[in-house]
């Protein structure tokens, strides 16, 4: 399924400001004494290693902010598999341009890229399940949008988007409340009836009071394979299942065929790792 691309609007405030992180106070010092101004050049995105490619139109409008006589002309569009060698896109225009905003455009790409690889690879080794791998709110400041809209292209789907978004009821409010029965029946009183509400269990006896009560959603922090299949019976299509904690392409077939809907991951935006991509000159 073909992921819609974000509006440019909700893109370039980020893009902006990090071009203006680079540019500084003087602006390009190197590429302004050494590039003359009337020079263009012809550059090419090229992967470097197995991945994933998303956020083109980060690099794209790193380019534009720069240089609106710069095109980029995409190659493999966001959500293609790359190989080391495929050309994502190439790049033509002012040649200072290219070499002024070559790095924030990369460093987008590259870090998006990453999210999206690392999600596919969770996506792949769950294939065949019921169970979806979607991402947290452990996002790096100003970049939720951007990372959330990685994982959908890496296969993922996305889960809350911000604190309004739903509730989220975790073990702090449960111990503030006074327990599982007191929280939810004050989330259930607070909000609005479109709003859905998730419990996050750390026991099987708290799941049973959750599920006494009533609940959209449950999630099963930190629990084994074993726990959660016994989780999900004990659950018996009352309320979505989520698993959270340690999971990772090695770890994940396990968890998914405990049978839980939903499998989150925090590492996917906060730590994944960027994907090599290169900007090579052609000529």
């Amino acid at each position: 399924m073909t992921v819609p691309p974000l509006p440019a609007l909700m893109i370039e405030p980020a893009v902006r400001a990090a071009l203006l992180e680079d540019l500084g106070r003087a602006g390009d010092l190197t590429t302004d004494a050494i590039v003359p101004a009337d020079a263009v050049a012809r550059t090419a995105l090229v992967a470097r290693q197995d991945g994933v490619v998303a956020g083109l139109d980060f690099a794209a409008i790193a380019f534009r902010l720069i240089d609106p006589g710069i095109r980029l002309e995409v190659a493999r569009p966001d959500g293609t598999r790359l190989r080391p060698g495929d050309l994502i896109a190439t790049v033509e225009g002012p040649a200072r341009g290219i070499l002024t905003a070559e790095r924030v455009a990369l460093n987008f790409l590259s870090h998006l890229s990453g999210v999206a690889s690392a999600t596919r690879g969770i996506a792949d080794a769950i294939a065949g399940t019921r169970a979806q791998v979607c991402c947290t709110r452990k996002t790096m400041p100003g970049l939720r949008a951007a990372q959330k809209y990685a994982v959908r292209v890496g296969g993922g789907s996305n889960h809350r988007f911000g604190l309004d978004d739903a509730v989220l009821i975790k073990d702090n409010h449960v111990a503030i409340a006074g327990g599982v029965r007191k929280a939810l029946a004050r989330a259930r009183a607070g909000v609005g009836h479109l709003v859905k509400i998730e419990l996050e269990v750390d026991t099987l006896a708290q799941l049973e009071e959750a599920l006494a009560v009533g609940v959209d959603a449950v999630l099963l922090d930190n629990m084994g394979p074993e726990t959660l299949r016994d989780a999900v019976g004990m659950v018996a299509g009352r309320a979505v299942t989520e698993a959270s904690g340690r999971i990772r392409p090695d770890t994940a077939p396990a968890i998914a065929a405990a049978g839980v809907d939903l499998m989150s991951v925090g590492w996917l935006t906060h730590s994944a790792q960027v994907l090599d991509i290169g900007l090579d000159w052609v000529g």
